[in-house]
């Protein structure tokens, strides 16, 4: 099957234009300092912004380049995560590579289904009996939903809501990258190896 994972995925070159971008403020900065007007906390918010911008980036083009070898749907993933985010519906998606997790996670509602991104918006539909716990992606199958995954143990400064404990639960023990849609605020971020990254999605 052909795939489709290029869409929404950023190229190596916005990385490279956005590294360009910071490393042009930075020296910005840097040769103005002596100048007695220059308004450093305002210059250092902005380059706060990049920073933060930049790394977002990065972390979505990263992503892909995990993502990739393991699916094939990886657009429609997320095209249903970009959706998710917009209407601020809560989600955990999980996307299988190497470990197989069977043993980790408490097994939800079987579904064998193709993956679209309709099919996984309507799951975490508020009023869908699946649309508690996370749905687990094989390939190009959507295996099942409503599965429950062990809680990280770990204590942190911010707080975490339960969705995100498991998701970075699941990826201290084993190589699966885990999606995460924060109901309440609709901000998108992934696990990998026991940690958390914010992301955004490139419009199409």
């Amino acid at each position: 099957m052909e795939s489709n994972c290029d869409l929404f995925s950023p190229q190596q070159t916005d990385v490279y234009n956005q590294f360009q971008q910071l490393s042009t403020k930075i020296k910005s900065m840097l040769a103005c300092m002596d100048q007695e007007d220059i308004d450093i906390l305002k210059n250092l918010k902005l380059l706060s912004k990049i920073c933060s911008d930049t790394g977002k980036l990065v972390s979505a083009y990263h992503l892909s380049r995990l993502l990739h070898p393991y699916t094939t749907q990886c657009n429609e993933i997320f095209k249903a995560i970009k959706l998710l985010s917009d209407q601020r519906k809560g989600a955990l998606i999980i996307i299988e590579r190497e470990d197989n997790i069977n043993d980790l996670i408490t097994v939800g509602t079987p579904l064998s289904a193709e993956i679209s991104s309709t099919l996984l918006v309507s799951i975490f539909h508020t009023g869908s009996p699946l649309h508690d716990g996370a749905v687990l992606i094989q390939k190009d199958t959507i295996v099942s939903a409503a599965n429950v995954l062990p809680l990280t143990r770990k204590l942190y400064k911010t707080k975490l809501g339960t969705r995100h404990r498991a998701a970075i639960g699941l990826s201290e023990n084993t190589d699966a990258l885990t999606f995460i849609v924060s109901e309440e605020t609709g901000a998108k971020s992934f696990t990998f190896n026991g940690s958390l990254y914010g992301f955004e999605i490139p419009d199409e």
